[in-house]
């Protein structure tokens, strides 16, 4: 199924020139949608993907309950940080390699494919060993020569907006990726700083907007860091449906109040049982309004 557009194919006037540095990423007579596969499924086709799980993998008591029960939910795929990227030389930095282990025991128990960050350009080889999809993380965003030598790992790259990066320069690192030769790049918005800060991040849902109007990517969303506040997560997944994400990314834990990295975002197993269901009414309204549009195009 083919998602309608908000305006017309020929995006090649003033929005081409004004993502002119991203020619490859941008929609075209000659590409107008892109699909990513992994594994068993479609990322950005008519299925709306949701990627859960731990923002740290911790033990594999926790990973494993937690990929059993999103699995059960309706998840898709694992998330879980085997190196984390953390703003404190004293926090949690991860399992590494025992981490990446642990998740690919949890692919084969549970079918889920695997998404986990890759920090360093020598790390590249190590995690696509082991994930389906390579997470390039907010921080890594312009680190142009991870994009790189992740690209020619030849596995799907979640690419992550950077903290203060605007659509523009989102763009430019997903054309660095298809520039290297991997066309599999799935966007994903998770907020951005600005001076408001009772969220963690501000979250950009027109930037979903405009990169679904602009390129033929997938796009996703990522309420947690968003919000940096697990009650509001609910309410940014429905916002980022209706804007016309392909899928979401939550963080999800067993016991969030005693999880080793950012547990005040993350949702325990029951309320994201609820967040699932409750997304249940959008997503058959989008899919409504899809049908309307199609048979309204002929």
């Amino acid at each position: 199924m083919i998602l309608p557009r908000i305006g017309s194919l020929e995006v090649c006037g003033s929005w081409h020139e004004r993502f002119a540095e991203s020619p490859d990423v941008l929609k075209s007579t000659r590409r107008e949608h892109t699909v990513v596969s992994v594994l068993d499924f479609e990322i950005g086709g008519g299925e709306f993907v949701t990627v859960a799980g731990p923002c740290s993998v911790e033990t594999e008591a926790q990973l494993m309950a937690t990929a059993r029960h999103v699995c059960c939910a309706g998840a898709r795929v694992l998330r879980g940080g085997a190196f984390k990227p953390r703003s404190s030389p004293y926090s949690f930095q991860g399992l590494g390699l025992e981490g990446l282990k642990l998740l690919a025991r949890a692919r084969q128990q549970t079918g889920l494919a695997v998404v986990t960050e890759v920090m360093s350009e020598s790390d590249v080889g190590l995690v696509a060993e082991y994930a389906d999809i390579l997470q390039i993380g907010s921080r890594s965003m312009e680190n142009f020569s991870l994009l790189e030598a992740a690209a020619r790992s030849g596995k799907p790259i979640l690419l992550k907006r950077g903290m203060v990066a605007t659509v523009a320069d989102f763009l430019r690192s997903a054309q660095c990726v298809l520039e290297n030769g991997n066309p599999n790049v799935i966007l994903c918005e998770r907020g951005i700083r600005t001076f408001e800060n009772s969220l963690r991040n501000t979250f950009d849902a027109a930037s979903i907007a405009v990169l679904k109007e602009v390129s033929h990517l997938p796009v996703i969303a990522d309420p947690s860091h968003a919000a940096g506040r697990r009650e509001l997560v609910p309410a940014l997944a429905r916002i980022a449906v209706a804007a016309g994400a392909d899928g979401l990314i939550v963080e999800v834990h067993p016991d969030p109040d005693t999880a080793w990295s950012d547990g005040e975002q993350s949702l325990d197993f029951a309320a994201f049982d609820r967040m699932m269901s409750d997304l249940r009414p959008w997503l058959a309204a989008r899919d409504s309004a899809v049908l309307y549009a199609e048979e309204a195009l002929g």
